[in-house]
């Protein structure tokens, strides 16, 4: 694999896919789980929100990907959702579809999954704040954000290794940087229509 090619494509994608992850970041939903002052409810919304967005990439997504990545069904993070809400005493979610997957093309899929793999790492930042959190700081209700624990950084990578040979192997940077930019603008959508 060429190191400053796939360096490129990395770049651009971040580059490509900055200003729509600000914006989701910036939305108040985002910001509140940051929140020294975070209520539960706030945190059960969020989790409803995410629940969502895993339900329709665990079911639309994945099944375009499973002959490119895997270990897809260890990368699953549904039922660690349902596991936080149910110990937070809230009921399971209804999911709510998130993105339109008809007639999406594998390397957008790719897109899609890399925008959502990537929240995993966000998730460790947040899970500093969720821990100093009443009725959170022993451990439980947050296994969503606990992520893939002390081996998130290698899935990370793992995850990129295989976007950019998959990149590299069949030219297709637009692609999965529309797929992302898509990713990042239906979930900034959902919570910006999705209220209490």
């Amino acid at each position: 694999m060429n190191t400053s090619v796939s360096q490129d494509f990395l770049n651009n994608l971040k580059t490509q896919t900055a200003a729509s992850h600000k914006r989701l970041e910036e939305l108040p939903v985002s910001s509140y789980i940051l929140s020294p002052n975070m209520k539960m409810d706030d945190y059960a919304h969020y989790l409803k929100l995410m629940y969502d967005v895993h339900y329709s990439v665990e079911t639309d997504v994945f099944p375009l990907l499973s002959a490119v990545v895997d270990d897809l069904n260890e990368r699953e993070k549904k039922h660690l959702i349902e596991d936080d809400l149910l110990y937070l005493n809230y009921s399971k979610p209804v999911a709510r579809p998130v993105f339109n997957t008809q007639n999406i093309s594998i390397p957008f899929a790719l897109g899609v999954l890399y925008v959502v793999e990537g929240s995993s790492l966000g998730g460790r930042f947040i899970l500093k704040n969720l821990e100093t959190i009443e009725g959170l700081n022993d451990g439980k209700g947050v296994s969503y954000f606990a992520g893939y624990g002390n081996k998130t950084g290698s899935y990370w990578k793992t995850f990129l290794h295989l976007l950019t040979a998959y990149e590299e192997k069949y030219n297709v940077e637009n692609e999965i940087i529309e797929g992302a930019v898509y990713a990042f603008d239906c979930i900034h959508n959902h919570f910006l229509q999705t209220q209490k």
